[in-house]
């Protein structure tokens, strides 16, 4: 038996997240199909960040266990048989026992805005148009307050397969390129809309809907209606995932 791991990109907005579902387009089905083809026996994947629907990849990770023989191109072979708006970066033959989801130790999030008055065409779908007025300071001092272990309820939804709540934040921070502002945060796992969330509420505390001290208090087990909105999915990136060198 060969491990496998695979290094993927991908747009997001033309599929139903990652995972599969019956009857709907997702980034998981449409790679299992193209590897199933190239290696001729169904394969089954490990993912180290389950995606929603419309959220990006640029750094996302799988693995896969096979008894077919590996092609050296398997990474080429697949993706000429896959859709454009998935590309597999890479296909690496893994050490023994490698699983994407387990042996990761952080994932890297980025939450792109586009702060300019005017829209831009180049930018529909890659990142959420915000023409509003930006506190830079504001929120500089929300991603200030994120490092560390957080209860993080209050932004994921109340309905919720999550048990454990309690997140570790390693790094936040908010970084401006031209008319792009990108919130950037690493952290040991992430809970499902958990990003979004953050983004919403921290543009809350922008806008001066809700105060910094409000903020951080949600950062100890709030319920999920004391936080602000969810921003769209659009502006939302997988950028990379950290494991063990």
């Amino acid at each position: 038996m060969t491990n496998v791991r695979l290094d993927i990109e991908y747009d997001g907005g033309g599929f139903k997240g990652w995972a599969k579902q019956a009857g709907l387009r997702t980034v998981q089905e449409e790679i299992e199909t193209a590897l199933a083809t190239v290696l001729r026996e169904p394969v089954e994947l490990t993912v180290a960040g389950r995606t929603d629907t419309g959220v990006h990849a640029r750094g996302q990770v799988a693995s896969f266990v096979t008894a077919a023989e590996v092609p050296g191109d398997l990474a080429r072979r697949t993706n000429g048989l896959g859709p454009r708006d998935i590309a597999l970066r890479s296909a690496t033959v893994a050490e023994d026992g490698f699983d994407a989801r387990r042996d990761a130790l952080s994932r890297s999030y980025r939450y792109r805005l586009l702060t300019r008055r005017s829209s831009s065409p180049f930018e529909q779908g890659r990142a959420l148009w915000w023409p509003h007025r930006v506190d830079r300071g504001a929120l500089e001092a929300c991603a200030a307050a994120l490092p560390g272990t957080h209860d993080f309820t209050a932004f994921t939804p109340t309905q919720t397969d999550h048990v454990h709540f309690n997140r570790k934040i390693f790094a936040a921070q908010w970084n401006q390129e031209g008319d792009i502002l990108s919130f950037e945060v690493t952290a040991d796992a992430f809970m499902r809309n958990m990003v979004r969330v953050l983004v919403g509420t921290m543009l809350d505390v922008s806008s001066h809907r809700q105060t910094l001290d409000g903020f951080t208090k949600l950062l100890h087990g709030a319920p999920r209606s004391s936080a602000g909105d969810t921003a769209p999915p659009h502006g939302l990136y997988l950028e990379s995932v950290s494991y063990e060198s």
